[in-house]
């Protein structure tokens, strides 16, 4: 475990290192130090910005990403025990999926405003197809063997979804998830940047039309931080949901 926690903190470390001493004598205008980035970071953001910027932020990425959750899963389930409905709609869900997002941001503006509702729309329209397609192609891998025994003990219904479908493709339904929520930051950025009043990606917008070089730094360190704290939660999170799939692994590897 001790090794482990090493291996994932010596990289971020070294390269903050790296660019701790490659850019000390630096002075470039657009590329300051990171010791004054570093020193315009506390007063930058552990103030009313935390409230009026990251807290919005975190809000509407948490608010879309779970959107994404539900429809996706719910869809997914529903496309993907369907054989017939499965290839009526894979034709449409491919050509769906190859839309760039941030291409729909100004669809999403006509359609629902500037507000907080077009961007957590943008969230959810990134989001979704990772969750989606993954949770299609995990119910569609379910054992057979699985599936003839719930036909034979006659499970049927809420307890066949959740007991059968949902436990056999939820190693493939988080993965997708995992990939959701770098995603759904990114969005979360993109969609502050278009006629936008508050939100990280709004600040960052704003340090960089005033030529705060420092500041605008600040924000992109600041969102790699939330990016990996994110990460780590979801880690934990993942632990605890595929439990018991982990300690299948680690009993086959050990073979």
């Amino acid at each position: 475990m001790i090794k482990r926690i090493l291996l994932a903190v010596t990289m971020p470390v070294v390269l903050l290192a790296v660019w701790w001493f490659a850019s000390a004598g630096s002075t470039d205008f657009y590329f300051p130090p990171l010791r004054r980035i570093l020193e315009t970071f506390p007063e930058t953001w552990f103030g009313p910005r935390m409230v009026d910027d990251v807290l919005p932020s975190l809000a509407r990425l948490a608010i879309g990403y779970a959107a994404a959750l539900c429809v996706g899963i719910a869809l997914g389930m529903l496309i993907g025990a369907n054989r017939t409905l499965r290839a009526v709609v894979e034709p449409l869900l491919e050509f769906l999926r190859a839309v760039p997002p941030p291409v729909l941001v100004p669809i999403l503006m006509l359609m629902a405003g500037i507000g907080d509702l077009m961007k957590v729309l943008v969230i959810v329209s990134g989001c979704l197809w990772p969750i989606l397609l993954n949770t299609v192609e995990g119910v569609r891998a379910v054992d057979e063997v699985l599936t003839d025994t719930c036909r034979s003990y006659r499970i049927r219904g809420r307890l066949r979804v959740w007991h059968l479908m949902v436990r056999s493709a939820s190693p493939q339904i988080v993965a997708g998830a995992r990939q959701a929520l770098s995603i759904g930051i990114i969005l979360m950025v993109i969609s502050e940047m278009f006629a936008a009043s508050s939100g990280i990606g709004f600040t960052v917008i704003q340090f960089k039309d005033g030529f705060r070089i420092p500041q605008m730094w600040s924000g992109v360190l600041l969102l790699g931080l939330l990016g990996v704290l994110l990460a780590l939660l979801f880690r934990l999170v993942e632990r605890r949901v595929l439990g018991w799939y982990h300690g299948i692994r680690a009993v086959q590897k050990e073979r």
